[in-house]
This record gives C-alpha cells, sequence and structure tokens, in this order.
C-alpha cells in the first residue's frame, strides 16, 4: 500500500466518507487545518468524526482574528519523504499556501487536489500568485474538464487526473424508487397535487434564491416551489409581496440523514447558483432521478447536465429562462420519466468508492 498525507481544511461528512475509502486502499493520514467546532458556518449536525480506517491529525494552530495559521504542519513537510504522496486540498488558505511554498523550497513533489473553479480577470498580483501557488506541482487531481481548464489557467501543465467528484456511498445511489414512494413523501412533506420543485442550501446571494423567485413570476404553471436551508430574507420576502408569490414556502435547516425525504418528494431540482466551483446538490438530486435546472456558473451542471437531455444549463441571471425551463418540466411527466432515467445511469458512476478507486490507482500508477 502507497503511503498517503493528505492536507485538507476540515472534516466535512463526505470527505470524511471518502477518506475512510481510500483509507482502504492506501495507509493514508490526513492533517486537518480545523475541526468541526472551528467551522462557524456549518451546523455542527452536519459532521461527523469516524476515521475508521485512515488517521486524522488536528493540526496544531495560532489564530489572529479572522486568520489562523496551523503551524503543526511543518514537521511534516520536514519529514513528506517518509510519505510516497503528499496531496494539498486547497491553496488559499494560509497554512496550506505557506505547506505547497515550501515543498517548492525544498524541492519536494506533492499533488494539487481541486474540486473545481473558474478563471476570472484577476489583478496581477492576483494572477502571479495563483500562478505560483497552482503551478509547478507534480500533478493535479481534477474534480472535472472545467476543473482542468481552470488549473492550466493558472500553470499547470502536465500530469492533471480527472476523478469522478461526490458525496454519496454507491448504496445510495441504486436506489429502487417507486412511484408509490414519491407519492407516499410528497404527500407527507409537500402538496401531493402539484408539481413540486426544490432548492436545497445556504441562503446566500451565490445561491441564486433570488433569481429562483423572479422565476416564479413569470411561472405558466401551478408548481409548489420549496425552499429550504435557512430563513427568508427581508429582500425575499418583499419579492414574494410584490408580486403575491403563493407558491413559495421555505423551510428551515434540514439535517442531512432526513434531506433524501425532499428529494425524493420532489419532482425537479433546481440551482440557480452565480458561482459554484461544483455544487454537489446536483449529484444528490440525480441519484433521486431529479431533472436538475441550473447555470453555466456551476461545474457539476457543466460537466453532468447536457441541455435539453437530461436537465437544462442556463444563464446564471437569467430569470426568464428559468421560468422556461421549469414550465417545460412541469407540464410534461413523460419528459421528467425519461431524464430520471437518463440521470440515474449517469450518476451510477459518482460514488464514493469509485473516487476513491481513482485517486488509489492514480497513486499507486505514479
Amino acid at each position: 500500500m502507497k503511503k498517503i498525507l493528505f492536507v485538507w481544511r476540515g472534516p466535512s461528512p463526505y470527505r470524511v466518507d471518502f477518506f475512510n475509502e481510500l483509507g482502504k486502499l492506501t495507509n493514508l493520514t490526513v492533517l486537518f487545518e480545523m475541526s468541526p467546532s472551528d467551522i462557524k458556518d456549518k451546523n455542527k449536525e452536519w459532521f461527523h468524526e469516524d476515521y475508521y480506517h485512515f488517521k486524522a491529525i488536528y493540526l496544531k494552530k495560532v489564530k489572529v482574528g479572522n486568520f489562523s495559521f496551523c503551524y503543526g504542519i511543518l514537521p511534516y513537510i520536514l519529514k513528506s519523504k517518509d510519505y510516497d504522496h503528499v496531496v494539498f486540498g486547497m491553496y488559499s488558505t494560509i497554512t496550506e499556501a505557506f505547506a505547497i511554498s515550501m515543498m517548492k523550497v525544498l524541492s519536494k513533489r506533492y499533488y494539487l487536489n481541486s474540486d473545481g473553479g473558474f478563471a476570472k480577470e484577476d489583478s496581477i498580483i492576483s494572477k502571479i500568485i495563483k500562478r505560483f501557488l497552482i503551478g509547478g506541482a507534480y500533478g493535479y487531481l481534477a474534480s472535472s474538464e472545467g476543473t482542468v481548464k481552470y488549473l492550466e489557467h493558472y500553470g499547470a501543465m502536465s500530469n492533471i487526473h480527472v476523478y469522478p467528484f461526490t458525496s454519496f456511498m454507491a448504496k445510495e445511489i441504486m436506489k429502487n424508487i417507486t412511484k408509490d414512494d414519491k407519492e407516499k413523501a410528497k404527500s407527507e412533506l409537500f402538496r401531493p397535487d402539484n408539481v413540486t420543485v426544490l432548492f436545497t442550501g445556504q441562503f446566500i446571494y451565490r445561491k441564486g434564491i433570488d433569481v429562483l423567485i423572479r422565476a416564479c413570476s413569470h411561472l405558466k404553471t401551478n408548481c409548489e416551489v420549496f425552499i429550504v436551508g435557512g430563513k427568508p430574507t427581508k429582500e425575499m420576502k418583499q419579492y414574494i409581496a410584490e408580486w403575491n408569490l403563493q407558491n413559495i414556502h421555505f423551510m428551515d435547516f434540514v439535517k442531512p440523514s432526513e434531506l433524501g425525504e425532499y428529494y425524493l418528494a420532489s419532482d425537479i431540482y433546481v440551482l440557480p447558483t452565480r458561482e459554484d466551483i461544483w455544487g454537489l446538490v446536483i449529484n444528490e438530486a440525480m441519484s433521486y432521478g431529479l431533472p436538475v435546472i441550473t447555470t453555466d456558473k456551476c461545474l457539476a451542471g457543466l460537466e453532468l447536465i447536457k441541455n435539453g437531455e437530461n436537465g437544462f444549463v442556463i444563464g446564471s441571471e437569467d430569470d426568464l429562462a428559468l421560468a422556461d425551463a421549469i414550465d417545460k418540466l412541469a407540464t410534461s411527466a413523460e419528459l421528467r420519466d425519461l431524464i430520471s432515467i437518463k440521470n440515474k445511469q449517469k450518476i451510477s458512476h459518482y460514488s464514493i468508492e469509485e473516487m476513491a478507486k481513482v485517486h488509489a490507482l492514480i497513486f499507486e500508477a505514479e
């Protein structure tokens, strides 16, 4: 087994699951910059610390204001030769930027992992910094072809490997969902007689919830729209009152273990994001066979959705196009059923087990 050192920001649940699977195939140590208690923008119930098949270490750190530096990473850099491969999960934290710089100075090889990104018109200084931190790695692990383009834009030259990025296990994809299951879930959660549109996620500007609300003012079909994950902002309430929208329903935080019932009870999934470097909710919705509507600022959408065939990819601010896409799906149960089959087939290759297997094969070959 190859001996692997992975540096990661914090123990998100799907990453812990991935590390457990990778730990079955390699001798894996993971250095976490943060513990669950350090991550304030996530509900504590979101996390789990079931580190069964890998060694997890929370790095010692110092905090200055909103910034922290994990000085505990230094001994691992100096002893990186003890590992077959060292992987950095990102470059944008102070700790990992420091660690990457040290690896360069010491002429030690490493991989850089990237879940995604969009190349931007950076300032000269910003571009120089990004090219320094991204360029020069021995190898790269990329979530999609879009991520490959992002890495190449900032200096990655070769040895870029694409892996199937996801957040759930194979058993969670291979669900045998019947119409009775769907009708039962819908009757328990939503209004069973109408087509149900679902959004799940943080209530932040980047997610484009306001675009979805505006789109609802243009809908020609009688849809029920459920927005799950927080409380409506003052702006959202103003939009709803202005257009007298009766079909929008807000729901607060739902435990990850309970979100499946919401996917099951829904007919269409919408992520109207202004930017998601991946968008794991797309994978999750597809695993339940839902048609997906998202934007050209969502890498998961660009990688997994073929426009008009298994969903729709629209402009990130185009509420009219969003309404049109919802109407097309809402008025055709036949189209939704066809897309459901396609999405279940496509996403079947995107499991945490497969993600770990691809990583292990890359590490074994080099």
